[in-house]
């Protein structure tokens, strides 16, 4: 059943689909465990789809802001018709989270907003790939591109070996380009990177001011592409 479900949610246009059991999220917090949103919950289906590498070697306030946006509402997409699918075929119970929004955790003081479930460790949990220095989700094959989305589900399915990191050992150039400091290798200020990320052009349509973490990172098109290059990194 498992890799039918796989292959489901590739062929409705996925990049990537990986399974975690819900008992590798112990150390999730509380109110952001996956049994807190569904009780029931036996294991955790993860997809991604990977941005185009276009959109990084281009201004990111408009391109990569608008696709990074719609890759977000396709992933909610194939989430949605993963779930029908799921459970017209199993009989189960299958629950589609949000990608981005809407959630309900906001620290108005740290500008710190937190999904209903971590996408980023989800990911890491079901063996997608690794988190980089820069808190980003490193896959081996499309780098720091992937956009995730989740589903959750009553159905036992075997966890996926967890990934191999593909951050590079040494490498610091994320925290050390970051203009506002707000990366320290484990984590990430979220006030300093949202007032220095996000802004509104004069027409009024959201813009992406910043993305250098992505974009400056050797790996960010994954490993093909870095041996391919031979891309340095600098400490």
């Amino acid at each position: 059943m498992k890799e039918d479900i796989r292959k489901t949610i590739l062929d409705l246009g996925a990049d990537v689909c990986g399974f975690a059991s819900v008992t590798r999220f112990t150390h999730a917090p509380k109110g952001f465990h996956p049994c807190d949103s569904y009780r029931d919950c036996k294991s955790v289906i993860v997809i991604g789809i990977a941005l185009p590498k276009g959109v990084y070697e281009v201004k990111p306030d408009l391109i990569y802001g608008h696709f990074n946006d719609m890759t977000c509402q396709n992933v909610d997409r194939i989430v949605l018709m993963a779930t029908k699918l799921i459970e017209d075929v199993s009989g189960g119970i299958a629950v589609p989270m949000p990608c981005d929004g809407p959630y309900e955790y906001w620290d108005s003081e740290k500008m710190e907003g937190r999904g209903l479930i971590s996408m980023r460790h989800a990911a890491v949990n079901a063996g997608i790939g690794t988190l980089g220095k820069n808190t980003l989700l490193m896959n081996a094959k499309y780098g720091n591109r992937l956009i995730v989305g989740a589903i959750l589900t009553n159905l036992e399915l075997q966890s996926d070996e967890y990934a191999a990191s593909s951050c590079l050992e040494g490498c610091n150039l994320c925290v050390k380009s970051c203009p506002v400091q707000a990366l320290d290798g484990e984590s990430v200020i979220q006030k300093l990177c949202r007032n220095n990320t996000f802004g509104t052009t004069e027409r009024g349509f959201d813009s992406v001011v910043c993305n250098k973490c992505r974009s400056v990172c050797p790996m960010r098109f994954g490993e093909r592409y870095q041996m391919k290059t031979g891309e340095e990194n600098e400490t």
